[in-house]
């Protein structure tokens, strides 16, 4: 009798877990911890949103899995008006999920991709890309995507193999290096991958988060795609332009034949945004206030600990939008991680995000405006 191999056993540690003996340094602070190494939102779910997901808690049916019509509908409105969608987009090419990550963690199975096929991703990544390729059983394959998409396939390197690759990920503004592609950019990774037949799927849940470009334009963008959603997918997320991330509540737009397939899968599985939480999206996408708002804070973030990281020695790359900073102080990350933290400052090292990112460290903006004056006081304090 053969054994049962466990999951797990094929995936890598969760990344996280490693900061244990860095979170124990920065604890042991006087002024206590900053805690800049996950993106998760510390200010006010808008009233909007809260108000929504009361009026439906009488919820005791089930939710359908394709969302409601006033939330389709109003996806369709959001992805119009912010997302340069075409009018070829309607109801029939949205779906809310559970938040984005297990979208992206479950895209390449609901889509038929496995064993014997391929997932591509940006080679500087969020590591759900990779561990969704993984879960489907196919081949994760990192790639630099910029150079992809400025100087073509020839120019990744013979070492990049792209046999059978079946989806590709684009990640924009990227996480975590706020790096941002452009429509020219967008259209020749989309003319590359429609010439191989190859669906891409762009995450753009950082997307309302510009600071030094003027906008972050989407896969879904008639400028990019010319009105045609073939094999398109976008992954939208209100965790971060609306503080929903304790909601869990995102979208995925784009080929209304692929959102069908996933609908059908999702359905079988049993899939559902709760009802409630339905109506607070749908509530949170048509209200712009309070996410223009909560730009502001981040921006405001950003300008207080941007400089005193800089002074501190740091050298800021890309980080144009989002909310992250890529910072590199010329060093492997985990001597940065150390000396942040003796700081009371807990950052995410970039081999989180690939062995690219091996000098580099993500610092979040996600913290209250106290704890980054903190961390900003003792960074120009340590210079």
């Amino acid at each position: 009798m053969t054994s049962r191999t466990p999951l797990l056993s094929t995936l890598p540690s969760f990344p996280w877990d490693s900061l244990a003996s860095a979170r124990a340094l920065a604890e042991r602070h006087p002024d206590g911890i900053v805690d800049l190494s996950v993106g998760t939102p510390v200010d006010e779910t808008p009233r909007v949103a809260q108000e929504a997901l009361v009026a439906a808690s009488d919820a005791h049916g089930y939710p359908t899995v394709a969302g409601t019509g006033q939330l389709r509908e109003t996806i369709v409105d959001f992805c119009r008006a912010h997302r340069g969608a075409p009018s070829a987009l309607n109801a029939s090419g949205v779906l809310p999920t559970i938040g984005s990550k297990e979208l992206v963690a479950h895209l390449p199975f609901q889509l038929g991709i496995g064993a014997g096929e391929a997932v591509a991703f940006p080679h500087i990544a969020y590591p759900t890309y990779d561990l969704g390729a993984r879960l489907a059983g196919a081949r994760p394959v990192p790639l630099d995507v910029l150079t992809l998409a400025r100087e073509g396939e020839g120019a990744l390197g013979s070492d990049v193999c792209l046999d059978s690759v079946r989806l590709l990920w684009l990640n924009t503004p990227s996480n975590p290096t706020g790096a941002v592609h452009d429509i020219d950019e967008l259209r020749a990774l989309l003319a590359w991958a429609r010439e191989r037949d190859i669906i891409v799927a762009s995450d753009e849940c950082y997307a309302p988060l510009t600071w030094d470009v003027d906008e972050a334009p989407s896969i879904l963008d008639e400028r990019v795609n010319d009105g045609d959603l073939t094999n398109v997918l976008c992954a939208y997320s209100l965790s971060k332009q609306s503080n929903l991330a304790g909601y869990r509540a995102a979208f995925v737009a784009g080929d209304p034949a692929l959102v069908g397939e996933l609908l059908a899968v999702r359905k079988h599985s049993g899939l559902m945004v709760p009802g409630p939480v339905q109506n607070a999206m749908a509530a949170a996408l048509g209200e712009e206030a309070s996410a223009s708002r909560q730009r502001e804070t981040y921006r405001a973030r950003r300008e207080t600990l941007a400089p005193a990281l800089e002074a501190f020695g740091g050298s800021i790359e890309h980080s144009e939008a989002g909310l992250y900073l890529w910072t590199t102080f010329g060093e492997a990350s985990e001597a940065s991680i150390e000396r942040l933290a003796k700081l009371g400052i807990l950052a995410a090292p970039g081999t989180f995000y690939g062995e690219a990112g091996a000098r580099h460290v993500r610092i979040s903006l996600t913290a209250t405006d106290e704890r980054i004056a903190s961390a900003a006081e003792r960074l120009r304090a340590a210079r």
